[in-house]
This record gives structure tokens, sequence and C-alpha cells, in this order.
């Protein structure tokens, strides 16, 4: 379980600026929160306080119980998987990309797990292909399955499909969906697609202005 209370972050003196205030809310293992509204809102802002990349100034996420500031951030960003809007790869192998994160964690896994976890996500015989060379859906995947590898209770997306193209974009939605089945992950999907949190979401939270303006079921947000 994935739970928020009263998250806020602010940036320092002098400016002092709000970024996110009072966000609260809670998801069982399985769950996909959408997080939707306009650019500049606070998004990708919760995704970073999520799992520590920034600091809150206030308030709780518990996961599965345990207060994430008990936690050291390498365990915590472990079992919470980012991937980005773009996919970041190492230069290097397919394969030497998907067992960098168990690396750092002391976990060495084989040449057959690799290829195991590429094939699940439709990138068979790929461990040895060199990763700056893939197309923007292909990296993707690798993202997706870079993250997977270290096993996450819960998997942060930022907008994970908003750089690519509408085949590319059907490709990693499919795969993301059959994966969170699956796997029963928990998910925290930034999307400034409507549509896209209509089909991928069992909640929504709607942020202004580093807000929560609205919080509840796909149905009761998305009614329009």
């Amino acid at each position: 379980m994935l739970a928020c209370s009263q998250l806020g972050r602010a940036l320092p003196a002098p400016e002092n600026r709000i970024l996110l205030s009072g966000i609260n809310f809670e998801l069982e293992r399985g769950e996909v929160l959408a997080v939707v509204g306009p650019s500049g809102a606070g998004k990708s802002t919760l995704l970073r306080l999520l799992n520590r990349l920034d600091e809150p100034a206030g308030g709780t996420v518990l996961l599965n119980g345990t207060d994430t500031r008990t936690m050291a951030p390498r365990e915590l960003r472990r079992r919470m998987g980012m991937v980005m809007q773009r996919a970041y790869l190492f230069p290097g192998t397919v394969g030497s990309n998907v067992a960098f994160g168990p690396a750092q964690h002391g976990v060495a896994i084989s040449a057959d797990e690799i290829d195991a976890l590429l094939s699940h996500v439709g990138l068979e015989g790929f461990s040895q292909r060199d990763a700056l060379t893939l197309s923007g859906g292909e990296a993707q995947r690798v993202a997706i399955t870079r993250a997977l590898a270290n096993q996450p209770d819960v998997l942060l997306l930022d907008e994970p499909t908003s750089a690519l193209d509408e085949a590319a974009r059907r490709g990693v939605e499919l795969l993301l969906e059959k994966l969170i089945r699956e796997r029963h992950l928990t998910c925290v999907w930034v999307t400034h697609s409507i549509e896209q949190a209509r089909s991928m979401a069992d909640k929504v939270l709607a942020i202004e202005a580093g807000h929560m303006s609205a919080y509840g079921s796909v149905a009761e947000v998305l009614r329009a």
C-alpha cells in the first residue's frame, strides 16, 4: 500500500514559493493513480517527493505502513521505481542497462534472467544491442524493464508515453497494462492525457497550482 498525507514542498528563502501543498491519497496494491493537471502544476514534483529525489517540507509518505523518511534513499528508490518521459539509457548494451539497478544493491542477475525480462516486454534477443541505437519505443521498454528488474513495490511513471509517436505510445500503454495486471503493480502515473487517465487508472488526483483540486475514482473526477 502507498499512502500520502499532507505532502508538500516549498522553495527555500528568499523565494519561498510553494511548489506543492496538502496532497493526500491512498493506494492499495495493484491500483493505478493518474495524476493530471496543467503544465507546472506540480505533478512531476509529486513523483520526486514520493521517492525522495526531492525532500518534502511537510507531510508523510507511507510505503506498506513504513514512513519513507526512515528508509535509506537507495533502498526507497529500489522499491519505488521511476520511468521518465524520455528513456535515459546508459552507453553500453541493453543487457547492461537492465542489470544496472540490481547491481547497485549488490544483486547480480544472470544473462538468462535479463533475456527473460526483455522477452516479457517484447524485446527478445535485444540483450547485446547498443542501447543508444534503439527507437523511442524500444528505449522506453528498456527503461521500464530496468525499473522492473529491481522488483519495485511501486512504479512511478512521469508521462512515459508523451515523447512517443502514436504507434509506440499505444504499444507502451498495452505493455504497462499487461505488466500492471500480471505483477499487481501499484502505479502513480503522471499524464496530460485525460483519455489515458480514463483507460489506465483506478483513481485520479488532479493538481492545480500546487494544490490538490480533486481526488477520487475515475468516474468521480473525470465526469465530463
